[in-house]
């Protein structure tokens, strides 16, 4: 298999604080020197959220643009994909930073149940955010938590809510939505494969599935996220060091199924993107 690997690297999240792991990053500094590392590690693309100081979920534009002028400066051709996840703020508020103009930006395109609460993407929320992106011309990457989610990804690409051939992650492994379930990721597979034929795919597993999901996406020919967001640790015993360790894993299982990894101008390309 030849196709290069893109990498993303999750590097905060909304709920990843130091006392699960010391490494996960808060402050935009230390969000710019973990980004770093990661990059020097293989990663393309970094998905990032902000936080406050007291290690909360933030949407404050401020910060984006901070973190993004780090990043644009330290990890020169990186892909930067801002979360418009809903962790961070409500409402249209989880897009005010879209017109700082990232590469990339997270639409989840449904609802679904979270460990605790209900994650919510109502239909006009969706909408609002798709259009942001198609003024600011950034690319969606579409966060799949269910089948209903690519089904309605393909639809939104269909009547031009979704500019361009859409970029689809499966996201597996969250409590009380879909698991890591081997048959219902190479029906996800298919079902892309089937109803956007060519269209470039990722898949993420959280916690433990991290690595899992990794394996089968790479195997599969799809593409691979990692990073702190979705998992603090290497295994049960061992805290990861840094977003790299997580990335150099991702790297390590790309070699053993002869995939390379993609450079950051092979995954502009791959993705459709404008030059860096």
């Amino acid at each position: 298999m030849t196709n290069p690997l893109i990498i993303c690297c999750a590097i905060t999240g909304s709920l990843p604080t130091k006392a699960n792991n010391p490494a996960v990053p808060i402050s935009v500094a230390e969000q710019v020197e973990s980004t770093h590392e990661a990059f020097e590690a293989g990663a393309t693309i970094c998905h990032a959220h902000v936080r406050n100081a007291d290690e909360t979920p933030s949407a404050d534009p401020d910060k984006f643009a901070a973190l993004k002028e780090g990043l644009e400066k330290h990890c020169p051709g990186m892909i930067i994909q801002f979360s418009t996840g809903g962790r961070s703020g409500a409402g249209q508020a989880r897009g005010a930073m879209l017109s700082l103009r990232p590469d990339m930006a997270s639409l989840s395109v449904g609802s679904n149940n979270f460990p605790t609460r209900v994650y919510e993407n109502p239909p006009d929320l969706v909408d609002w955010l798709a259009a942001e992106m198609i003024t600011y011309d950034i690319k969606p990457e579409v966060e799949a938590f269910d089948l209903s989610h690519i089904l309605q990804a393909v639809k939104m690409h269909g009547d031009g809510r979704i500019k361009d051939t859409p970029y689809v992650q499966f996201v597996m492994g969250v409590k009380n939505a879909m698991p890591a379930d081997k048959h219902v990721f190479d029906y996800y597979v298919e079902t892309v494969n089937r109803l956007l034929p060519g269209a470039p795919w990722c898949a993420a597993g959280i916690g433990a599935n991290q690595a899992v999901l990794n394996e089968w996406s790479i195997a599969a020919g799809g593409h691979a996220r990692t990073g702190l967001e979705d998992n603090v640790r290497l295994d049960r015993d061992t805290l990861a060091a840094s977003n790299a360790a997580l990335v150099k894993r991702t790297v390590a299982i790309a070699e053993r199924h002869d995939r390379p990894v993609a450079t950051v101008a092979q995954a502009r390309a791959l993705l459709g993107l404008r030059a860096a």
